[in-house]
C-alpha cells in the first residue's frame, strides 16, 4: 500500500501527516517572512541604482531564501539541522541561542504552531481530497502575508499573483467555483476596493490602503467566487475592528499609525473559505431570508 492510499482511507492518520508538514513548512515560512521584504528592497535598490547612469553600485553577496543559512542575528551562529527542528528545537533550547544565549523571538515557534494548527483544521474539514490539496498551499500563503503586512504594511505580488491565477485555473474543474463566478469575483474583488481606495483618496487626500488589499480580494473572488465576497468583507471588517480597537485600549496604539487590512482580509477569507456557506445560511436564517 502506497503512502497515499495509506492517508486516503485512514482519516486520522492523514490529519496527522498535514500537522506534520504544516510544523515543517512553519518553519519555513518564518524565512519567507524574514527575507522576502529584503529581498525585494534589494530589488529595488538595485532597480533604483540602474536607471542611475552615473551610479556604479557594488556587487552584493547572494541573498535569498536559500542563501545564505540561517544564523543568530546576535552573533551570526549559524543554526544547524538540530537547532532548526519546528518547535522542539526552540524548546530544547529554552528559547536560547546556543552560542550567545540570547533570546530567540517567540514568534518563531508561535508561526509554526500556527500554520500546523491551521493545516489541522483544512485536513479535518476538507479530508483527503484535492480541495484540501489546493487548500493547505493557500493557507501557508495566507500566513506568510498577514505576518509580513503587519509587520511592513506590505503584501508582495511574488505571493499573491500566483496564487490569484491558481484559483483561475481551479475554477476550470471547479474545485471550489466555477470560471464564471471566479473571473466575475476576481474582477469585482479588485475593483471594489480600489473604488473606495480612490473615493477616500479624493475626500481626504489620503491613501486608505494599499494595492496589495485590493490583489488580496481578488484571490479570493478568484478562489471563492463573487457570491462569498460580502463575507469576506463583513467578516475582515469586524475581525479588524475588534483587532484595532482592543490595541488602541490595551497597548496605546497611535490612532494615527497605519493598521494593515491584509491579516484581517487574510482571516475572513480563510474562514469563508472553510466554512463560508455555512456562514450565508446563517445570515439567511438570522435575517430571515427564504
Amino acid at each position: 500500500m502506497t503512502l497515499i492510499n495509506f492517508l486516503q482511507f485512514n482519516p486520522i492518520a492523514f490529519i496527522i501527516f498535514c500537522g506534520v508538514l504544516g510544523l515543517l513548512v512553519g518553519s519555513f515560512l518564518n524565512v519567507v517572512i524574514l527575507r522576502l521584504p529584503v529581498m525585494m528592497e534589494r530589488q529595488w535598490q538595485e532597480h533604483y541604482q540602474e536607471s542611475q547612469a552615473d551610479t556604479q553600485s557594488e556587487p552584493q553577496q547572494i541573498f535569498n531564501l536559500i542563501t545564505p543559512r540561517s544564523a543568530c542575528p546576535q552573533c551570526g551562529h549559524t543554526i544547524t539541522a538540530l537547532e532548526n527542528i519546528p518547535v522542539f528545537s526552540y524548546l530544547f533550547l529554552k528559547g536560547r541561542c546556543s552560542s550567545c544565549d540570547k533570546h530567540i523571538p517567540l514568534r518563531y515557534p508561535l508561526t509554526e504552531i500556527l500554520t500546523c494548527l491551521l493545516s489541522i483544521a483544512v485536513a479535518w474539514h476538507f479530508g483527503f481530497s484535492w480541495q484540501a490539496a489546493m487548500a493547505l498551499p493557500l493557507t501557508w500563503a495566507l500566513v506568510s502575508l498577514s505576518i509580513i503586512d503587519f509587520d511592513y504594511q506590505l503584501l508582495p505580488d511574488s505571493i499573491t499573483l500566483p496564487f490569484l491565477w491558481i484559483g483561475l485555473l481551479l475554477s476550470l474543474f471547479n474545485v471550489f467555483t466555477d470560471s464564471h463566478s471566479a473571473i466575475i469575483g476576481a474582477a469585482i474583488g479588485y475593483l471594489s476596493l480600489w473604488s473606495i481606495y480612490q473615493a477616500f483618496k479624493i475626500l481626504t487626500g489620503k491613501e486608505g490602503m494599499g494595492y496589495g488589499d485590493f490583489k488580496l480580494l481578488a484571490l479570493f473572488g478568484a478562489w471563492l467566487g463573487w457570491q462569498n465576497l460580502l463575507s469576506v468583507i463583513l467578516l475582515s471588517s469586524l475581525v479588524g475592528a475588534i483587532f484595532g480597537i482592543s490595541m488602541i485600549l490595551l497597548r496605546g496604539r497611535d490612532k494615527n499609525i497605519p493598521i494593515p487590512f491584509g491579516p484581517y482580509l487574510a482571516t475572513a477569507g480563510w474562514i469563508t473559505l472553510l466554512w463560508g456557506d455555512k456562514i450565508i445560511v446563517a445570515y439567511q436564517n438570522w435575517a430571515g431570508i427564504t
